[in-house]
């Protein structure tokens, strides 16, 4: 059975991005230690991380390494002949831009509390006011944050409270209804209970009349 190629493109996860870099970078350094050893090679190697972090090897001494390849790149320049002009604007401009990204990352590293060691009391405070500033400007903001915050709950609040006050008018304006509603119930009932107590008292005399004189009762008057 065998193995499925990888297929190499940018890893988009991040955390699996720097767990991948971390094990290929131990393993070609690694490479090249054996290279070095097995082969009797001076070999150099120079890894910057995606963050500016600089990770190195080197089979010897670095510099001397980088000393050989700067005479070796030298020689071959001095072989092809004093370049044309547009090559010397063109290596000056990517020297300077070369230049400004070692530098960005630098200060970037040293912003994050990194490669502080070759700095002097000077250089210190005056990143130390540095991040003050930008201390000061993130707490600024942050504040305005929260008081927008605070006065949005407020406002809710507010609403929350008038809404309140409305189902309370609604719910007194119910109840005084259904009292009203009570009331005039319990007073047509009372007035019907009347009239009916009313109408069947008289027939009552009238039969005892009657029935006094069919029997021949004496009379009282």
């Amino acid at each position: 059975m065998t193995r499925e190629k990888i297929r190499i493109k940018k890893i988009d996860n991040l955390t699996a991005r720097q767990v991948t870099f971390s094990k290929r970078r131990r393993g070609i350094i690694k490479k090249a230690n054996e290279l070095s050893i097995l082969c009797d090679a001076d070999v150099a190697l120079i890894i910057f991380s995606a963050t500016g972090k600089l990770f190195e090897f080197s089979s010897s001494s670095m510099r001397d390494i980088l000393g050989r390849y700067n005479l070796h790149a030298s020689n071959i320049n001095k072989m092809m002949g004093p370049p044309s002009p547009y090559h010397q604007l063109e290596n000056c401009n990517l020297s300077r831009l070369s230049k400004e990204v070692e530098d960005k990352t630098k200060q970037l590293r040293q912003m994050r509390g990194e490669d502080l060691e070759g700095l002097n009391l000077e250089e210190l405070q005056r990143l130390e006011k540095s991040l003050e500033c930008g201390l000061s400007r993130v707490s600024e903001k942050k504040g305005e944050c929260v008081m927008s915050q605070i006065s949005s709950l407020e406002k809710r609040g507010s609403e929350l409270v008038d809404e309140n006050r409305r189902l309370r008018e609604q719910l007194v304006t119910l109840e005084m209804a259904k009292t009203m509603a009570l009331k005039e119930a319990v007073e047509t009932e009372s007035a019907t209970t009347n009239v009916s107590s009313y109408d069947s008292g008289a027939p009552i005399e009238d039969d005892f009349s009657d029935t006094s004189l069919k029997l021949g009762l004496p009379s009282w008057e």
